[in-house]
């Protein structure tokens, strides 16, 4: 069971990292068009960062 929790936490990881990356090719994108950032793309940056930041603590505890 732990190997299961320690993959889905893997997942929600690579998750994570790709909303980030996708949030800041999104503000680039919105700078380079339409010169404003946009809040989708910076609420994306921030939820992606801050969920990575938890599962990245979470899997810390769980293989300590």
């Amino acid at each position: 069971m732990n190997t299961k929790q320690n993959n889905k936490l893997k997942l929600q990881k690579i998750i994570s990292v790709l909303v980030t990356l996708l949030g800041i090719i999104l503000l680039i994108y919105m700078i380079t068009i339409e010169d404003e950032p946009g809040a989708i793309p910076l609420l994306m940056i921030v939820t992606g960062s801050g969920w990575y930041f938890i599962t990245k603590s979470k899997l810390k505890t769980l293989n300590s």
